[in-house]
Parts: C-alpha cells; structure tokens; sequence
C-alpha cells in the first residue's frame, strides 16, 4: 500500500526526534510512541494524535482510490480492496474509543461502514449508466455523510460544529465522486488532480477532528 509521503516523513522524523528508530546501519526500523515533549512545544501525546489521524484518513482516500481504479476495470482484486477500505473504517472508529467510549466509537465505526459500502453502489452504478440507481445512491450518501457529521457534532459540540462538520463531509463526497467520475470517462489529468484535491481535504479533516479532541480533552495532551 503506496502511502503519502508527507505522513511518511513526518512519521519517520517524529521517530528520530524523540528516538524511536534503531540506530544509523541498522536494518530493522521500528516508531515507538513518543513520551516528552516535541521541538516545536505541543506535547508528543498531541503530536502523536495529530499524525495518527492523518495517517488514517491518508489510508482512507489512497484506499478509495485503489478501489475506484479496481471497480472501473472489474479488477480481480476488488473485493480484497473493499475489504481492507472497511477495516480502515473500524480503524478510525476506534481511534475515538480513548475519548468518546467503545459505544460511540463502535457507532462511527457503522457509520463509516455504510459510507463505504454506499460509495460502492455510486461507482457500480456510476459504471453502467443507471441514473435512476446513481441518483437513489448518492441521496443515500449525502444522508449518510450527514450522519456521521451530525454524530461528530453530538459528541462534541463546542468544537465540531454541526455546519462545519456536515460541510466537511459533504466536500469529501463531492472530491470522492469527481474522482470516480474522472476515472470511469478515462479523464486521467483530471483523475490525479480530483485525487490531490481529495487528500488535501482529508488531510484538513484530519486536522479539524484533532483540533476539537485536543480542544475538548486538553488533560489527555
């Protein structure tokens, strides 16, 4: 699995700040989670957060995208793709348990889960020319996204705000479609140029859901 290079780095350079790879020679790498303080003054706990969400949400749309490009094609490999994009979803939703409980973690975990599964009925039908199908589809998604905006809200409403959250998930599903779109009409430019759009929003998704863990349970960083 291809991972973007900026989590990559940051990752790697967060390991060597705070001594979490071997040696220079050695061959085995290993990212311990850091215990001090980082060099730029945030706790290495809020560090930690910030770079975990964004490698989450990183896998989330670089896994969309190889599922995108398996289901234009009818790749063989597009069930084990859809498979591992679901457990993506278990992953972010039990990256809230520490906060919110297993309860409401396990709630965003089925949200995401219909999320995804949704999205695959999009692209199938997206795929065939069934307008009727896209249209019933995509309504389904936009009320989903809602959802899931509308749980975030709930869980912590001083700092994700209802708008701001239904804002953010209905720009993840637009990017999302423009890239299917791009995909299906063979628009290879404007596939890559969706998809960079798409990480970039992500990674300002990542962003917000830190900002309002850190804002909301600032005793824990």
């Amino acid at each position: 699995m291809k991972k973007h290079s900026v989590i990559t780095l940051a990752l790697l350079a967060t390991a060597f700040l705070f001594g979490g790879c071997q040696p220079a020679g050695e061959t085995d790498v290993t990212v311990t989670r850091p215990q001090q303080m980082s060099a730029n003054g945030i706790s290495a706990e809020e560090l930690w957060l910030r770079l975990a969400m964004r490698d989450l949400w990183a896998d989330h749309v670089w896994l969309t995208r190889d599922y995108i490009n398996s289901a234009a094609t009818d790749h063989p490999d597009k069930e084990t793709v859809a498979e591992r994009l679901l457990k993506n979803q278990d992953e972010i939703g039990s990256a809230v348990k520490p906060y919110f409980g297993d309860e409401a973690g396990d709630k965003l975990t089925a949200l995401l889960r219909e999320h995804i599964l949704i999205a695959t009925e999009v692209v199938a039908f997206a795929k065939v020319g069934n307008d009727a199908g896209l249209k019933t589809a995509n309504a389904k998604w936009s009320a989903n996204a809602n959802e899931i905006a509308d749980f975030l809200n709930g869980a912590n409403p001083d700092h994700w705000h209802k708008d701001e959250m239904r804002a953010m998930m209905q720009e993840h599903l637009k990017l999302t479609t423009d890239e299917a779109v791009a995909r299906l009409k063979s628009d290879w430019k404007g596939n890559i140029q969706a998809f960079d759009k798409a990480l970039d929003q992500a990674m300002a998704m990542a962003d917000m859901l830190s900002d309002g863990l850190v804002a909301k349970f600032p005793e824990k960083f």
